[in-house]
């Protein structure tokens, strides 16, 4: 198993970096459309309706939703280096020609096309990441990795503020093509997986590529045994929803799809709530950039703190300390109390979700880390078509705007319970009624997670 390997840190750098990079890539692609919005409506050219426009921002999201599934599995049975580097060449070109679209067909067809490689990113990044940290830096790493999304969110603002005026959208959506030239740099420092290799029976391979990168330790549970039997498609689907992974499974996809509902429903209406409730327009659009910000450092301390007392906690304390957060913003308070509440907020929806996603990669086993990622992220984008929904419908009965902050609360509340069902990797991997092999497996952990910090 990885947990029990030696790796060097210049091979984790090396694979952070990469991963990093392109989850950075997909928040810029994920953040343009909202930075060029305004100027897509009054593009007199296609005098879009305000129905369209709504339309445009769901071309992409319904392709990530096949992309998480197809590419977080095909990552498993094809290869995830191969995947990744794709995925960042298929969102790349479609934002080049999403600029060039001549009509707004042709853009919703390039944000779809373009989705498909941006559902696949994070699975197959999460993958990589995970099988290249050690067990006591692993939520850290991940974080670190992770916080690249927000951070292309952020750029995505800054380039749409720097460009609109002069170059337009399509000059927003063209820097998005960009990231095809890093293809090469990118292809030459990112390894392959070696629990891909060794679960596709290529175990001479996975050995010489351990000892280019410095690797040492097992390559997967089953080499011991002498097994090189190749992971099928069905042992990877089993690996997701056998019965002892199936209350699990559950938790996980549940926790998610309320940590995207709170991630996408905030990001939609906080601005415009926080206007209704008095403060100013530069106030309300503070709100957001806060929003953003604190969640990629809020990522990078909760991995922190993840590895140190346990990821389920951490996760719970974070959604719980959320969903607070956002309770108490049905109140007006002092501006400074209110970005800190907000920031609060942040890190209890983006961060707690994505040190979740870390959890979960790394509680599946290793043949099946990409698609079990990838599956749970394209259910929860079912949550993430729901939290803008869930403000418009909040809007449109009439209720005051204070109830969108309780919807939401009890969002990351049922988020925080979810997670706290969660049962122990350990405890699953000894399966039915095997106290002995869990005290074991917990012991085996524990010992790990001790001596690698040591």
């Amino acid at each position: 198993m990885s947990d029990a390997r030696s790796i060097p840190a210049r091979t984790t750098r090396a694979v952070l970096l990469v991963c990093g990079l392109s989850v950075l890539f997909e928040g810029y692609d994920v953040g343009s459309l909202g930075a060029v919005l305004p100027a897509l409506a009054a593009d007199r050219h296609w005098s879009l309706t305000p129905m369209q426009l709504g339309a445009l921002g769901s071309y992409a999201l319904a392709g990530m939703f096949f992309g998480g599934m197809a590419i977080g599995t095909l990552g498993d049975l094809l290869g995830r280096r191969r995947m990744l580097l794709g995925c960042v060449a298929l969102f790349s070109l479609t934002m080049a020609g999403a600029a060039l679209a001549p009509t707004p067909f042709w853009f919703g067809l390039c944000r779809f096309l373009g989705g498909l490689g941006l559902g696949g990113v994070i699975p197959v990044a999460a993958a990589l990441t995970i099988e290249y940290s050690l067990l006591a830096r692993r939520s850290f790493n991940y974080g670190m990795m992770y916080s690249g999304y927000s951070l292309g969110i952020l750029c995505a603002a800054l380039v749409a503020m720097a460009l609109l005026p002069a170059w337009g959208w399509r000059g927003v959506m063209a820097v998005g093509a960009l990231p095809f030239l890093a293809l090469v740099p990118m292809a030459r420092v990112l390894p392959e997986s070696l629990d891909y290799l060794a679960a596709r029976g290529r175990v001479n391979e996975a050995r010489a590529l351990a000892a280019r990168l410095g690797v040492t330790g097992e390559l997967t549970a089953a080499q011991g045994s002498g097994s090189h039997e190749r992971a099928s498609l069905r042992d990877v689907v089993t690996a997701i929803f056998a019965q002892r992974r199936l209350r699990a499974t559950a938790c996980f996809w549940i926790a998610l799809f309320c940590g995207m509902l709170l991630v996408y429903g905030l990001n939609t209406w906080l601005p415009m709530i926080m206007r209704k409730q008095g403060y100013a327009l530069g106030s309300s659009l503070a709100f957001l950039f806060v929003f953003s910000l604190t969640s990629a450092c809020g990522g990078v301390l909760l991995g922190k703190l993840a590895d140190r007392f346990g990821v389920r906690a951490t996760v719970v304390l974070a959604y719980g300390i959320g969903a607070l957060a956002i309770a108490a913003l049905m109140t007006r308070h002092a501006l400074f109390v209110s970005y800190a509440l907000v920031a609060l907020a942040g890190i209890g929806s983006i961060s707690a979700s994505l040190i979740l996603t870390g959890h979960l990669t790394h509680f599946y086993p290793a043949h099946a880390r990409g698609a079990a990622t990838g599956w749970a992220l394209s259910f929860a984008r079912f949550g993430a078509m729901c939290g803008p929904l869930m403000g418009g419908y909040i809007a449109s009965v009439g209720a005051d705007w204070s109830w969108n902050f309780v919807a939401f609360a009890v969002t990351g509340l049922v988020a925080a319970l979810a997670v706290a069902a969660l049962p122990s990797r350990a405890r699953v991997e000894a399966g039915e009624g095997g106290e002995a092999a869990e005290e074991h497996a917990v012991a085996r952990e524990a010992a790990d997670r001790g001596a690698q910090l040591s």
